[in-house]
């Protein structure tokens, strides 16, 4: 079982503690859903996981850190690792119009930025979060395969099943922010932060929008409770996850016009309105629901055998 020691509540606390930190000394212009809504997302997708789905996965430590991962990879994107934050910034958005402006998307990450580099243009430019999101999904699949076979081995080696436990539960957290991103309209378009080209409808073209939406209304007036009123059925994804995910954004992507339009009726403004208020937790429940299917998707997956050269014998 996952650890519940005094010494593991102690680097529990100590995480925290860091977490808080790093926020407090970043700009708000790093987050995506604040703070507190990668931190629900997280929660509720954690705290919802079907019954089959190992007991260490739902544990009340495990959702605690899962919760607290939420945020993590902002929390990479502070100026003093400019490195780190040149290389995974793109990985939390993708425009949708440009990428498919090249046409199908293909499910390896270099396959898409050959023909970006191919068609004269950037990847940067253009995000890269549904490749980061699936190897994520990947690396926890194989880390759920691995736990399976260290706790069917005989003797079961205890040291090793709890390191494997950790490192599941690094990667749900990590899972969560990118999924998390992916439910946020303004993280799928071209449209991220006010409007750009023709403008009929008179939407704002200030570069507010996009952390007004997704920070401080979110924090002041989105509850947990409201959230998981929104959330789905917990489900096993099937066909390929790549194909899936993508669909899952480009559902994303269909509601960015009405984000714009609760704006200009002041709806994130102080309290907004009961119509922002519901949009919003739809779209945080929305990620959630989509997070817990994804890590019950590759449970399941976990068991399916494996021809792999590299695994221990």
């Amino acid at each position: 079982m996952f650890s519940t020691s005094a010494s593991y509540r102690v680097f529990l606390s100590a995480l925290a503690l860091a977490g808080l930190v790093c926020v407090l000394a970043m700009p708000p212009t790093a987050h995506a859903w604040g703070n507190g809504g990668h931190r629900m997302i997280n929660k509720l997708a954690a705290s919802s996981l079907p019954a089959d789905v190992p007991a260490f996965l739902r544990s009340p430590e495990a959702i605690a850190e899962i919760e607290y991962l939420g945020p993590e990879p902002d929390r990479w994107r502070s100026p003093a690792e400019p490195e780190l934050v040149a290389a995974q910034a793109p990985e939390h958005f993708i425009d949708m119009e440009l990428a498919d402006a090249l046409g199908p998307l293909p499910h390896r990450r270099f396959d898409f930025e050959a023909k970006v580099f191919a068609a004269g243009q950037r990847p940067e430019k253009i995000g890269l979060q549904p490749w980061e999101t699936d190897e994520v999904w990947e690396r926890l699949k194989s880390g759920l395969r691995e736990y399976r076979r260290l706790t069917a081995a005989k003797p079961a080696a205890d040291l090793d099943i709890r390191a494997v436990e950790h490192v599941i539960i690094f990667y749900a957290g990590w899972l969560g922010h990118y999924v998390g991103d992916g439910s946020q309209p303004l993280h799928t378009t071209v449209q991220y932060n006010g409007w750009t080209g023709p403008n009929p409808n008179g939407y704002t073209t200030e570069h507010k929008i996009h952390w007004q939406f997704e920070g401080p209304f979110v924090e002041a007036n989105i509850h947990e409770a409201d959230v998981r009123a929104t959330m789905t059925p917990a489900k096993a994804i099937d066909g390929d996850l790549f194909d899936a995910y993508v669909a899952y954004l480009r559902n994303t992507k269909s509601y960015t016009e009405k984000v714009y339009q609760l704006e200009k009726a002041g709806g994130f403004v102080g309290a907004g309105t009961a119509e922002s208020r519901e949009y919003t937790a739809e779209r945080l429940g929305a990620g959630a629901s989509m997070l817990r299917d994804m890590i019950y998707t590759a449970w399941l997956e976990s068991a399916k055998p494996v021809n792999d050269p590299y695994a221990p014998k």
